[in-house]
């Protein structure tokens, strides 16, 4: 069985032309997990799937990882065999603000009757959740106001960090098993987002080496990266993970 973590997009919210970011777990080539839907997300899912997600896990609610959710409503609502069925799952203390940006518009549909959230299967959730018999962990990240980001982790195989300045203290609970860590990273660090330097005070050189950045600001931002010894996703690039391990005791 094979695992990968599959890049629809690597850019920061104003790196149009890197896509908005976005990544798929794939099990033996089959999408199983999108992970956020920025404006561009679903076209860039199905040119690649040839469908819509049937899973998907939401970071935080800025636009650049929502936006798309709006598209993938009526791309659901309107299809029997896929209304109701999406699973989207996100941290509990999300769920407000995800209401606010796209689902309390007043009228889902011009022509009424319908909720929002029928289209989907929502499961929130706190400390994580099981999908596909998999336990994935949620964890908090350092991204704009405390409680509104949370990173994504498989343990044995990835973590995913979401927007964040350096997470150390997450690192050190959630990539001790040889996980490949996907990490936000641009050439320069501001209050919200990790920069190079960051990663280099924070971070210990065997962790740095399991790292794959992303959520850079233009592809001469990542070339940069690449220069200073990173590797960096670049829209559509598959990154090989390791087979998962079964859940801590605690989790479930």
């Amino acid at each position: 069985m094979s695992w990968d973590l599959r890049f629809l997009g690597t850019g920061a919210a104003h790196a149009v032309a890197l896509g908005s970011s976005a990544v798929v777990l794939e099990r033996d080539g089959r999408p199983l997990l999108l992970v956020d839907c920025g404006p561009d997300t679903l076209d860039r899912f199905t040119d690649t799937y040839g469908a819509p997600p049937s899973a998907l896990y939401i970071t935080h609610t800025h636009m650049d990882h929502v936006a798309g959710m709006e598209r993938l409503f009526f791309r659901l609502w309107f299809d029997d065999a896929l209304r109701g069925r999406t699973k989207v799952f996100l941290h509990a203390g999300l769920l407000p603000w995800l209401q606010g940006r796209v689902a309390d518009y007043p009228g889902a549909l011009a022509e009424g009757g319908v909720n929002y959230w029928e289209a989907f299967r929502l499961v929130p959730c706190t400390r994580g959740f099981w999908h596909e018999d998999l336990w994935f962990d949620v964890f908090p990240t350092r991204h704009h106001v405390q409680g509104t980001s949370y990173g994504l982790a498989l343990r044995g195989s990835f973590v995913f960090t979401g927007d964040t300045r350096p997470v150390p203290e997450a690192l050190a609970l959630h990539a001790v098993n040889g996980e490949q860590i996907a990490h936000d990273c641009g050439l320069v660090g501001n209050p919200s987002h990790t920069g190079v330097d960051d990663l280099e005070r924070e971070y210990p050189a065997g962790l740095r080496e399991r790292m794959t950045l992303y959520h850079y600001g233009s592809a001469e931002d990542g070339e940069a990266l690449v220069a200073r010894g990173y590797r960096i996703a670049r829209p559509g690039d598959r990154v090989a993970l390791p087979e998962p391990q079964p859940p801590r005791p605690t989790a479930g």
